[in-house]
């Protein structure tokens, strides 16, 4: 997992800045980056890339049903880029990846796609689904409620595509030491849908589910959580599992390069219906926390390369924090490296790795115990980047190879999928695609 600068956010590296940018009270609806870092690890506890950049939340005029600020907040659907990626990381997560019914094809995707966005649209304003709508959440907000979504690569085939499948779409590369499972990986459609109430995103899952009854049925689902707004006296990034600050220097907007680190643009192996689109690398990274836990702190701090207290880097001396720099030539009064050769920041950080990185978006996820009584606990990694074969895929085979992290992980679960740029008002996620 990447704490650092590619790979993972765990409980919220954006979601403590995050708390800030929330509404406190009235507003009016818009998208405004305000951007939490992240440049290091790759999987924050376990193998990834990307990281949690922050965005203003805003609020309608008056608080919708539900009552305060943080149930009012409202993030718009339509748009340049799919809400989910730029905003700040909500307290909840359901992912989930459906199938397309044999024989649906083309024209049943387009109209499934069609179904859901709308839908989509009318839960993120607080206004009840149109079709399937259980009334699970209607007495709540909006709670700055977004749904993106995005196509695997076997989608193409089956919904007669696949001249326009992108090429960065091929399978990701097998890494040493994963350990996945299928069934609970890939698919044809992936959904991502958070918010700052959980129960607003299972019932967003749930009519989605509803809605694609006899045209896509669900693969596998998960649910994640990460820190909630207002929980922290000031807004600081938060924690993993492991109890690291997770999230430190993630990509942020405005930054020189950040839009081409994360957003496709058109080009000769690019097709133009992904223009201002992403991709998303997912996977589901438990953590070993009892074989972690049993480390002393030192031990801990020498395998991130971070002070646990303050996030500060092992050469940074104290106090410091977590924006101090991270000099990866200084060393200790034995001589040895201050941070040591195998520390998951120096094995993550771009200089390590020809400058590829990602935005990282990840959750924290706990499933109870395991046969043999471990947790089933870890970080559901979530990375977007212009690229996965010059982003996600160089960072994870050197962290595979030398991260003294990689010891206290396991993959187990594995997705790629190509997200398309927001839709207008009016149309649809993927539209240029499918009426192109």
């Amino acid at each position: 997992m990447n704490t650092e600068t590619t790979a993972d956010t765990a409980s919220a590296g954006a979601s403590a800045d995050s708390s800030a940018a929330r509404p406190t009270g009235t507003g009016f609806t818009r998208r405004a980056l305000l951007g939490t870092a992240g440049a290091g690890l790759v999987i924050g506890a376990g193998a990834g890339a990307a990281g949690a950049t922050a965005l203003d939340r805003t609020s309608p005029a008056a608080p919708a049903a539900g009552g305060g600020a943080l149930g009012a907040a409202r993030v718009p659907f339509h748009g340049e880029h799919q809400a989910g990626i730029l905003e700040p990381q909500q307290a909840r997560v359901q992912l989930a990846a459906f199938d397309l019914a044999d024989g649906a094809g083309r024209d049943g995707l387009r109209a499934l796609l069609r179904r859901w966005s709308r839908t989509a649209a009318r839960l993120a304003v607080g206004e009840p689904a149109d079709e399937q709508e259980n009334q699970v959440a209607l007495d709540a907000g909006p709670c700055s409620l977004t749904v993106t979504f995005g196509f695997g690569a076997t989608l193409f085939d089956k919904a007669g595509l696949a001249d326009h499948r992108p090429p960065a779409l091929e399978p990701l590369p097998a890494f040493p030491a994963d350990a996945l499972d299928p069934a609970r990986g890939d698919g044809d459609l992936f959904v991502q849908i958070g918010a700052d109430d959980a129960l607003v995103a299972v019932h967003a899952l749930r009519v989605l589910q509803r809605q694609a009854a006899g045209t896509a049925a669900l693969r596998w689902q998960m649910s994640g959580f990460a820190r909630t707004p207002g929980a922290t006296a000031r807004p600081m990034t938060g924690r993993n599992l492991m109890g690291q600050i997770d999230g430190t220097n993630n990509p942020k907007p405005g930054q020189d390069g950040f839009d081409t680190t994360v957003f496709c643009t058109a080009g000769p192996d690019r097709p133009d219906w992904l223009a201002g689109g992403s991709y998303l690398v997912f996977r589901r990274i438990r953590m070993l926390l009892d074989n972690w836990e049993a480390l002393p702190l030192d031990r801990q701090e020498r395998v991130i390369g971070r002070r646990k207290s303050d996030g500060a880097p092992l050469n940074a001396p104290a106090p410091g924090g977590e924006s101090s720099p991270v000099d990866l030539a200084a060393q200790g009064p034995d001589g040895s490296l201050a941070v040591p050769a195998d520390a998951h920041i120096r094995v993550a950080a771009p200089a390590a790795n020809g400058g590829a990185a990602m935005l990282r978006r990840g959750f924290s996820y706990h499933d109870g115990l395991l046969a043999d009584g471990s947790p089933d606990a870890g970080l559901l990694f979530l990375a977007f980047q212009a690229d996965p074969r010059k982003g996600f895929t160089p960072v994870q085979r050197k962290l595979a190879r030398g991260d003294g992290l990689s010891r206290f992980l396991r993959h187990e679960a594995s997705g790629l999928y190509a997200v398309p740029p927001g839709a207008r008002e009016g149309g649809y996620v993927g539209q240029p695609l499918l009426e192109g």
